[in-house]
């Protein structure tokens, strides 16, 4: 089984792509995107409260946020998609957090390969948002007893890694646009050696979708940042797992300052 939407080991925007009219008509502004992304939130919102929001059409919902960023003018550049074809057992996948962005595209590139699920907070279970994300059978956590929260990722999250469920995990308490070790904690990690299962890295940099100040989701759109995922190759944890947490944030590092090179050398 492969990705329908991302047949290859990377995806690079084409320099070909071009703004579609009716973002262009609205003088590049962020609306004409929004527009399009509450339809399909609404669309997708409508699938979950009807209960046939499936797999494939989580993926398809996600492909199309993707294209309209695409056509808003972002450039997306991912690479080591293989790496999730690797075997179909259950992953903890660990990664950075930036934006919305990641949250809504990860889907149409990893569902392909594997069901799916994330760590996410109790307000994205509730509201616009709340019906979708429920679908996903999510495991909740409420930032505001860590014990607690340690607790519940721990108890569900083996949950449903049992039931075949990979786990997106943003170890980092809320978005950020830098990148701290200090503030990625190794919560994917023990999960991943509590459930005897690998953990995949992403590092990622999706800072073209800005975080806005009243509604985080709605910001603004920054077409001079390209869009970067890299996916790294699933690692089994050993011992206590300090060394992989240590290797998972030396790839996200090293990757960020990679891309940092090559946006400046543009």
């Amino acid at each position: 089984m492969g990705n329908p939407f991302f047949p290859n080991d990377a995806y690079h925007t084409s320099d070909g792509t071009r703004r579609v009219i009716g973002d262009r008509l609205l003088l590049g502004s962020r609306w004409w995107f929004y527009l399009r992304f509450a339809a399909i939130v609404l669309r997708s919102r409508s699938y979950a409260l009807r209960g046939i929001y499936s797999d494939e059409l989580w993926a398809k919902t996600s492909h199309a946020v993707f294209r309209r960023i695409e056509e808003s003018g972002g450039r997306f550049h991912l690479t080591g998609l293989n790496h999730l074809a690797e075997g179909r057992d259950p992953m903890v996948i660990v990664s950075n957090h930036m934006s919305t962005l990641e949250t809504i595209i990860f889907p149409c590139i990893i569902v392909p390969f594997r069901p799916l699920t994330f760590v996410v907070k109790d307000s994205l279970v509730r509201g616009l948002f709340g019906p979708i994300m429920r679908s996903r059978s999510p495991v909740v956590v409420g930032r505001k007893n860590p014990r607690q929260d340690l607790q519940t990722v721990f108890e569900e999250g083996q949950d449903r890694l049992e039931r075949g469920f990979s786990i997106v995990i943003f170890p980092q308490s809320t978005r950020r646009t830098d990148f701290s070790p200090d503030h990625f904690n190794s919560l994917g990690v023990k999960l991943a050696r509590r459930a005897g299962v690998r953990v995949l890295p992403v590092a990622i940099k999706t800072d073209f979708w800005g975080n806005g100040k009243r509604l985080k989701e709605f910001g603004p759109l920054n077409r001079n940042h390209p869009i970067h995922m890299a996916f790294g190759v699933p690692r089994p944890i050993t011992g206590n797992g300090n060394d992989t947490q240590l290797d998972i944030i030396r790839f996200i590092q090293d990757h960020l300052d990679d891309w940092k090179s090559q946006d400046a050398a543009r």
